[in-house]
């Protein structure tokens, strides 16, 4: 799939609310469809394919799952970053004062340990490990995260 690229672009960085994860998943419904293009059912009429069949299709490798995977990824090389690192320092830093008191917004960091703590993942220094941490990150392309389909 050639559209991904485009549609994930810098997604590693990304928290991922509900409504994002449908839109995106409606959106590559959508290009999937369009190029699998209609079926001819049994009756001889031309129909669309079902979420089902588009999930046979793709072997359930949806773009939500790709971009979990992408920042489990990020999250490795992170922890194997050097400390003196710009980007290491701001993962690390701290905002002096508070959030407004409303309801909290969703972290990059919390949504994707999250993700980890759904598949059992609870040692961070397996990233150190490449090997490790890459089949960390074949089983998110595969594991089901409750995904909600509309």
């Amino acid at each position: 799939m050639h559209i991904r690229p485009v549609v994930t672009y810098a997604c590693e960085t990304w928290a991922l609310k509900e409504t994002i994860k449908q839109k995106l998943l409606i959106f590559e419904r959508k290009i999937l469809r369009r190029i699998f293009g209609p079926n001819r059912g049994t009756d001889n009429c031309w129909r669309i394919k079902t979420n089902n069949e588009l999930d046979k299709l793709i072997k359930n490798h949806n773009i939500v799952k790709h971009i979990r995977s992408l920042r489990i990824g990020w999250l490795g090389h992170l922890i194997r970053m050097g400390d003196q690192r710009l980007v290491k320092k701001l993962y690390k830093w701290k905002p002096i004062g508070g959030r407004a008191v409303e309801r909290p917004k969703i972290r990059w960091e919390d949504d994707t340990m999250n993700d980890l703590r759904k598949m059992k993942v609870t040692n961070l220094n397996m990233a150190r490990d490449r090997l490790a941490w890459r089949r960390i990150i074949e089983k998110a392309k595969t594991f089901t995260f409750e995904v909600v389909v509309p």
